[in-house]
C-alpha cells in the first residue's frame, strides 16, 4: 500500500490509498441486479470470497431487496438470509459490511464479524437502529432516505435536488450524531435511485464536490441502477439495456466518483471498478507532479 493516503475514510476502517472498493452481495430471490443468483448462503459466500479475489476491499452483505416498489420481508428471514454470510465471511478475514434497516439484524451480523453498518434509511426506519450503532461503536453509512420502497418513486419530487438532498443529510447527520453515534465513524451516501429519476441522480453525481463539503466520507453506489439503463438507452425508443449490461457505464461513474474523491464505490461488478480506481489514483498523483523527465510517449 502506498504511503499516500487516498479520501480519509471512517475511523473503525483500513485507510486505502484510494477510492475503496465495496463489492455487494444480494442474498435475496428478487434483487434487481442478479435475480437471486446468490440466494442460497453457500453461493453468496464463494460469491463474496470472488468479489475480494476480484479486488474488492470490503464486501455489503444484504438480505433485504431495496430496489423500488419492493415489499419488505420479515425479520427472521432476514436474519435467516444474513447471518451465515457474514459469519463465513468474517472467519475467512473479508472485511464485511451488512446493508440492513434492522437494529436487531445489525447488532446480530455485528456480532457475527460484521465491521460496518450500511443502513439504506439512514438510521430513519428502526428507531432502535442509531442506538445499537452507536453502542457498538461502529461505522455507520447514512444515505438519503425518503421512505420505503414501496412507494419510493412517489417521493421523487424536488426543486432543487443538490439542496435538498444536502439539507436531508445533513439532518440525517445530525440525527446519528445526537443519538451517540461518532461522527467520525459517519459515511455519508446521496442514495442514488431512492426516491430520485435519472435528472436527480446526474445532479448528484455532477456535484460530489458540494457533497463531499458535508465533510464526512462520501460513498457512491450507482452499480447497474436504472438512470444508467435510461442513458444508456438515450433518447430512442429502444428499453433500457438489462442491469446485467450496464457494467461498463458503472465502471464510468466509478472513475468520476474516484477522481472527485469518493471514499467508496459499491459495486457488483468488481473487477472493472478496481483497476478504474486505481487509474483515477494514478492520474490525480500525476497531477501533483511536472518536470520528472519521463518519456514514454506512444507506449
Amino acid at each position: 500500500m502506498s504511503t499516500q493516503q487516498g479520501p480519509a475514510g471512517p475511523v473503525g476502517l483500513p485507510q486505502w490509498d484510494r477510492c475503496a472498493v465495496m463489492g455487494v452481495v444480494n442474498v435475496t430471490p428478487d434483487s434487481f441486479s442478479d435475480g437471486g443468483r446468490w440466494f442460497d448462503a453457500e453461493l453468496a459466500v464463494k460469491h463474496g470470497l470472488d468479489l475480494v479475489a476480484q479486488g474488492a476491499d470490503l464486501v455489503d452483505v444484504g438480505g433485504e431487496s431495496t430496489r423500488p416498489g419492493a415489499a419488505r420481508v420479515d425479520e427472521a428471514e432476514e436474519l435467516r438470509r444474513v447471518l451465515p454470510v457474514v459469519r463465513e465471511l468474517a472467519a475467512a478475514g473479508v472485511l464485511v459490511s451488512v446493508d440492513t434497516m434492522r437494529a436487531t439484524v445489525a447488532e446480530q451480523a455485528l456480532a457475527a464479524g460484521a465491521s460496518l453498518v450500511n443502513d439504506v434509511s439512514g438510521g430513519q426506519a428502526d428507531p432502535a437502529m442509531i442506538p445499537v450503532v452507536a453502542a457498538a461503536g461502529a461505522p455507520f453509512v447514512v444515505m438519503h432516505w425518503r421512505g420505503q420502497s414501496i412507494d419510493m418513486n412517489n417521493r421523487a419530487v424536488y426543486a432543487d435536488v443538490l439542496r435538498e438532498v444536502l439539507d436531508e443529510l445533513r439532518a440525517a447527520l445530525d440525527r446519528a450524531v445526537a443519538g451517540g453515534v461518532d461522527p467520525g465513524r459517519i459515511v455519508l451516501d446521496p442514495g442514488l435511485g431512492f426516491a430520485k429519476e435519472t435528472p436527480h441522480d446526474l445532479a448528484l453525481l455532477a456535484h460530489l464536490g458540494e457533497l463531499r463539503a458535508l465533510g464526512r466520507p462520501l460513498l457512491v453506489a450507482a452499480s447497474r441502477k436504472r438512470f444508467l439503463g435510461r442513458v444508456l438507452a438515450g433518447d430512442t425508443s429502444a428499453p433500457p439495456p438489462p442491469a446485467r449490461e450496464r457494467d461498463a457505464a458503472t465502471a464510468a461513474v466509478t472513475a468520476i466518483a474516484a477522481r472527485e474523491g469518493a471514499w467508496a464505490v459499491r459495486v457488483h461488478e468488481v473487477h472493472a471498478s478496481a483497476d478504474a480506481v486505481r487509474v483515477a489514483r494514478a492520474i490525480s498523483a500525476a497531477a501533483g507532479t511536472t518536470g520528472t523527465g519521463g518519456t514514454e510517449a506512444g507506449a
